[in-house]
């Protein structure tokens, strides 16, 4: 493969369907959309770690949903990894790009730099909001820290909340092609049955971890079998299938399920993309008053408003801004 081939999979998602099984999927490779999320902070490995399998899940969840607006993961726990926050903006036309963003919010002095990533999170929950837009009712749903990883939570998620099984398969990590620099890169694969007619076909006591639903307490007969079927053969994948560079997504759905009647659509691209602006800053601000702006403003006579998502950085005329804003931000 060369390297523009190589490429022009970096940072897209891939819709399949697997019509033999009844079961839906996506594939993911993020490369420069990841550096770039990572590269506005300094971060300690594990808290880069855990914003790279979130930024992966992030994709491949945002590109399943018929999404107008924006898709946002909330990792929050009680350890050292207080927060990890990602945002997914669906295009907003046919053929443009996704955009994603993502921040930490941790305490340097209580990481172990020699424990698992995921352990830094500690007691907490994974949040699943939805965002379609102005004059839609968000919706949210949340899900306890559980399994060994956030893509197990993102399974019992699924499971609970909406009643899909759903499995991924995902590995990330400091990668380095041939005569380029060191940067992070990650890929994964989501499978997902097809949802049923009712949303509630759950039968029983639930067997997961906490009293939580898995697929096993949602499906039986053939779709069970078909279900385990596909897990199984993507128990099978290999790191290097999902993350390097010399295996195309499409080839790595015949290699996996051709026997499952793989049918593939058009593909996602994603970039990295914030939201940010001075007028949200300003709204943000709206709301104080000007003794309350007075406290914010600094020795030389400004406000200043930093974005975690993009590290942009805002500097106001303090009597711009607040209810009581004496002069308009024209002026």
């Amino acid at each position: 493969m060369t390297i523009g081939s190589q490429l022009a999979w970096d940072d897209t998602v891939l819709p399949f369907q697997l019509d033999r099984s009844d079961i839906r999927g996506r594939v993911a490779r993020l490369d420069g959309v990841l550096d770039q999320v990572l590269k506005q902070h300094a971060y300690p490995p594990q808290i880069e770690a855990l914003v790279a399998e979130t930024a992966l899940l992030t994709a491949l969840i945002g590109q399943a949903i018929k999404l107008r607006w924006k898709l946002s993961l909330q990792v929050r726990g009680k350890g050292p990894a207080r927060l990890i926050a990602t945002d997914y903006y669906g295009p907003s036309e046919d053929g443009q790009p996704a955009r994603i963003r993502a921040y930490a919010s941790f305490d340097k002095d209580r990481l172990d730099p020699h424990a698992d990533p995921f352990s830094q999170i500690g007691e907490g929950y994974l949040a699943v909001l939805i965002d379609q837009g102005e004059g839609n009712v968000p919706y949210s749903g949340i899900t306890p820290i559980a399994g060994g990883s956030l893509s197990a939570c993102a399974e019992t998620y699924f499971a609970q909340s909406e009643q899909l099984p759903t499995r991924f398969a995902v590995t990330f990590g400091r990668s380095q092609t041939p005569g380029q620099p060191l940067h992070w890169r990650a890929g994964g694969v989501m499978l997902q049955h097809m949802p049923k007619a009712s949303p509630f076909v759950a039968q029983g006591a639930a067997t997961g971890e906490g009293g939580l639903l898995t697929h096993a307490d949602i499906l039986s007969g053939d779709e069970g079998e078909n279900w385990n079927r596909a897990n199984l053969l993507l128990d099978t994948v290999e790191e290097m299938e999902l993350i390097g560079p010399s295996v195309q997504p499409t080839d790595l759905l015949v290699r996996l399920f051709h026997e499952e009647q793989p049918r593939v659509f058009d593909a996602q691209p994603v970039r990295f993309g914030c939201s940010c602006s001075e007028e949200k800053v300003r709204n943000s601000l709206s709301i104080y008053s000007a003794k309350d702006i007075a406290h914010m403003t600094t020795p030389e006579g400004i406000v200043t408003a930093d974005c975690q998502f993009c590290g942009a950085h805002y500097e106001l005329d303090p009597a711009t801004v607040g209810f009581e804003a004496e002069k308009s931000p024209d002026a």
